[in-house]
């Protein structure tokens, strides 16, 4: 038990010495705050790479960003009317439909120095003929916004999937290229163009897809991934009903000059021909009468002849007759 304790504070005896140096614990502190600064040190060094790595993508995979997060929770939109208040304005004139019947074509078409045109979309107006807020059917840019002599003011709006709306015969536009608006804002008000004088105040709404004019009525409360480019056929029928519809008044015109031009040309013929055979009957006539004539000098000169020798044998017949009275 005694060596125990003798061992036990022998330990303690050097420990108390070796804390008893002055350099111990100052050591022990400079020991503590390097241990403590590199673990600091490395704890920034992990935050700052898994920041890093959050940011940057890996290889292969895409980078989530903002703009598929707001595709994927945005709402889509839905083609509307192109009026502030849309129970207010009646359609006045629609698509031209190469498929409908020959009355909706005839109601379709726009008169314009002397022809027919198509109408490559829809018309709307007030019963009223007032002016009325005209507004953006989608939310969109604006890559078109000024004033043409003809068609009024003129408003181009470019959506996704390389849909535009038209917004023509406007009489004022408080909108520039480069603008970004938003569906339902106004855009200008309605008003009178000379394109379409027979509407009065009204607003020309196309939809085009690629260039191609679509009937708009289809795409109402429909978003714009319904509106799909037709077919070639139909865009080639719908250019030879184009054709037709454009040439038919014109050949009605032409088919009436033409009558008329055609009875003036047999009239004129007529009158030639009549001129010709009265002509030719002077002619036949004159010849006539130069034959007569010519035939006639002979006639006379036969008479004459006749007469003379008549009277030649009067002569000689009186001697005769003077000769038998002498003999008797």
């Amino acid at each position: 038990m005694r060596e125990e304790e003798k061992k036990r504070t022998s330990q303690n005896s050097k420990f108390q010495k070796f804390f008893r140096k002055r350099w111990v614990f100052p050591a022990i502190y400079l020991m503590s705050a390097a241990v403590i600064l590199t673990a600091v040190l490395w704890y920034q060094n992990i935050s700052n790479d898994v920041a890093e790595d959050l940011k940057t993508p890996k290889q292969g995979e895409n980078a989530i960003g903002d703009q598929e997060a707001v595709e994927v929770n945005a709402l889509k939109e839905n083609f509307k009317m192109p009026a502030l208040d849309p129970d207010s304005v009646n359609v006045v004139k629609k698509f031209y439909d190469p498929n409908a019947s020959t009355e909706e074509q005839e109601a379709a078409l726009v008169y314009y120095e002397n022809s027919y045109r198509m109408n490559k979309g829809i018309d709307l107006a007030r019963e009223d003929q007032k002016e009325f807020d005209v507004v953006a059917s989608l939310s969109g840019t604006v890559t078109k916004a000024e004033k043409d002599p003809i068609l009024g003011y003129v408003v181009e709006i470019e959506h996704e999937n390389e849909v535009v709306t038209v917004y023509q015969s406007l009489s004022s536009a408080t909108v520039e290229e480069g603008d970004k608006v938003e569906q339902s804002q106004p855009i200008g008000k309605a008003g009178k163009s000379l394109y379409n004088e027979e509407d009065g105040v009204h607003v020309h709404f196309e939809i085009r897809k690629n260039g191609v004019a679509m009937n708009p009525l289809t795409f109402m409360d429909k978003p714009v991934t319904s509106v799909n480019e037709p077919a070639q056929e139909e865009t080639t029928e719908e250019s030879a009903a184009d054709e037709q519809t454009s040439e038919e008044p014109m050949t009605e015109e032409e088919s009436t000059t033409e009558e008329q031009t055609s009875e003036e040309q047999t009239t004129e013929e007529e009158s030639t021909t009549e001129d010709s055979s009265s002509e030719e009957s002077k002619d036949k006539d004159a010849e006539a009468g130069d034959k007569s004539t010519e035939e006639t000098p002979d006639a006379n000169k036969d008479a004459k002849n006749g007469e003379t020798e008549t009277e030649g044998s009067e002569q000689s017949n009186e001697p005769e007759a003077s000769n038998n009275t002498i003999n008797s």
